[in-house]
């Protein structure tokens, strides 16, 4: 439930994100640079965005702020040697699944201290 809806939120946030601080591409390009990921399923999604019409890949997918010019970035071929491929969904819920199980197992060890 919580992957489904994640997964369009992170779809509809591709698609309506912008250069402008609004919290969404914020915690886009946060979500980006944090996990090193770029896109939901891959950075190819990015290709389907206003965004890419107008600027190419956002800057936060880059794996070298130094070395990613904005041709680089509107170029897909180009990108792909210059930002994380990988999408961020899987490596968002892998990650929360780990620390789920971490979060249970607290959770169950107090619980069977309070007995």
């Amino acid at each position: 439930q919580i992957k489904t809806s994640f997964e369009s939120n992170l779809e509809l946030a591709l698609k309506n994100y912008n250069v402008t601080a609004d919290p969404h591409s914020e915690a886009v390009d946060t979500i980006q640079r944090t996990l090193h990921c770029c896109g939901v399923q891959n950075y190819s999604d990015w290709e389907r965005t206003e965004y890419f019409s107008q600027r190419g890949i956002p800057r936060s997918c880059c794996k070298n702020q130094n070395d990613c010019s904005e041709q680089d970035l509107k170029d897909p071929n180009k990108a792909q040697l210059k930002v994380f491929v990988n999408g961020c969904f899987f490596l968002v819920t892998s990650t929360m699944e780990s620390k789920m199980s971490v979060v249970a197992g607290i959770s169950f060890g107090i619980a069977c201290f309070q007995v």
